[in-house]
């Protein structure tokens, strides 16, 4: 092979691991809190904890059945893992009104921000809900699920404990 094929293949391989990187970090996108505050991801990315983050909408059934699911565990995951679960509705204006009577009827002791714009879901290419990452202390995502069934959070629970060593 001559020089030029080798420089040629030594960047493809430079660039194809440059953006295999870039897709394990997860986006910088300004979010707002059911009281209306701009929320930027880096407050709760980067805080040092194994964070969870779950996409839903006051429409998707399987979203709520997750999270009343998770909301059993999470206080022993609080406790044993040190995690963060951010619960993010893609609900757009009309139907956010609905969100805050379900979180407070349904009890979930989540951090709950609000994706109207969609501009994360964007960032992040996905479409279907429930969409569930999983961050590393430093910010990275470990994990990407999409979908539930019963007794995904018993998996989810494993690779939780793996990346809170």
């Amino acid at each position: 092979m001559n020089v030029k094929k080798l420089t040629l293949l030594a960047i493809a391989g430079f660039f194809m691991m440059s953006f295999v990187a870039v897709d394990n970090i997860f986006p910088s996108v300004n979010l707002k809190s059911l009281d209306g505050k701009t929320v930027n991801t880096e407050s709760f990315i980067k805080d040092g904890k194994v964070t969870v983050i779950s996409f839903w909408a006051t429409w998707c059934s399987p979203c709520k059945r997750e999270l009343d699911a998770i909301a059993d565990l999470y206080p022993d995951w609080q406790e044993d893992y040190d995690v963060e679960l951010v619960a993010i509705t893609i609900d757009n204006a009309r139907q956010l009104t609905k969100v805050p009577g379900i979180v407070s009827s349904k009890n979930w002791d989540y951090t709950v921000l609000a994706d109207s714009k969609q501009q994360l879901q964007r960032a992040l290419s996905f479409e279907t809900i429930p969409q569930t990452f999983v961050l590393d202390k430093n910010g990275n995502i470990v994990y990407s699920h999409n979908g539930y069934n019963p007794g995904d959070e018993d998996h989810l629970e494993d690779i939780i404990a793996k990346y809170a060593k």
